[in-house]
């Protein structure tokens, strides 16, 4: 694991909420950090990946990511983004939300309310009360149980994510879980076993998730058609990639595509 990169960048360190605006391009990389507020990370735009050391997220623009302070995390870019960042005090957490809220990090779905109350907080003149009433709107906005749907949780045992980092270079599932398995010395049997132990959903479940999830970031950033997605992410046709697009996503991958972009 690479060292923690210490990243100081709200632009008020005297408030209990602070903001951060910025953009970047397609391939940039934040390498693994931290920050010692807890942090609502939106991109309105675009598409990142954000992992931490219980795994990966995959965050169009109809997510976001909360990170709980002092929680470390990398950032990778995939198709240009325009991030929206608000930063609270652990203390302004505790005081709004109670002891225990808001204490791991996960994806949830941005509502239109949550949308629009993070980027009034960007606008203009704006006022340290209105930023207050704000941040207050955002935080009640964000249950505990997130959208795990863009979520691959990473096992531990380092059998089985050889496997894990094994089966996401082979996105199109050409080697079955036996072969996988053996390139990490250990059996289909075992891996099986570790899979459902260490994230709680079988392999066969996290791996379909995985090539969804490529698909999806092929669907944002590369705009091909969707019958040359399906065939890269391996699905035999387009009916049978969109009913695993289905399954994970919740919609169909034209619908998906045609919300990738949200005019800001």
């Amino acid at each position: 694991m690479p060292s923690a990169l210490h990243l100081d960048s709200p632009l008020s360190v005297e408030m209990e909420v602070s903001l951060l605006s910025r953009s970047y391009r397609r391939g940039t990389q934040l390498g693994y950090h931290v920050h010692r507020q807890g942090q609502l990370l939106y991109a309105y735009r675009g598409l990142m990946q954000v992992t931490t050391l219980s795994g990966r997220w995959l965050v169009p623009p109809q997510r976001a990511v909360w990170l709980p302070a002092f929680r470390e995390h990398a950032i990778d870019v995939l198709a240009d983004i325009e991030m929206r960042t608000f930063f609270v005090e652990p203390s302004r957490i505790v005081k709004q939300c109670g002891e225990t809220a808001l204490q791991n990090e996960f994806v949830i779905e941005v509502n239109p309310l949550l949308r629009e109350s993070i980027l009034a907080m960007f606008q203009p003149n704006l006022t340290a009360q209105r930023l207050d009433l704000l941040s207050h709107i955002a935080l009640l906005e964000l249950p505990e149980a997130g959208d795990a749907t863009t979520f691959i949780p990473m096992p531990t045992d380092p059998r089985a994510r050889r496997v894990a980092e094994l089966a996401l270079e082979d996105i199109q599932g050409i080697r079955d879980i036996d072969e996988l398995a053996t390139a990490a010395g250990s059996s289909a049997r075992t891996i099986a076993r570790l899979f459902v132990a260490e994230t709680d959903i079988t392999f066969k479940k996290w791996r379909q998730r995985a090539r969804i999830l490529a698909a999806l970031e092929m669907l944002n950033a590369d705009k091909m058609m969707i019958k040359q997605i399906a065939h890269r992410a391996g699905y035999a046709s387009v009916a049978a990639f969109s009913a695993a697009f289905i399954k994970v996503m919740g919609m169909t991958p034209s619908e998906f595509q045609g919300r990738s972009t949200i005019p800001g």
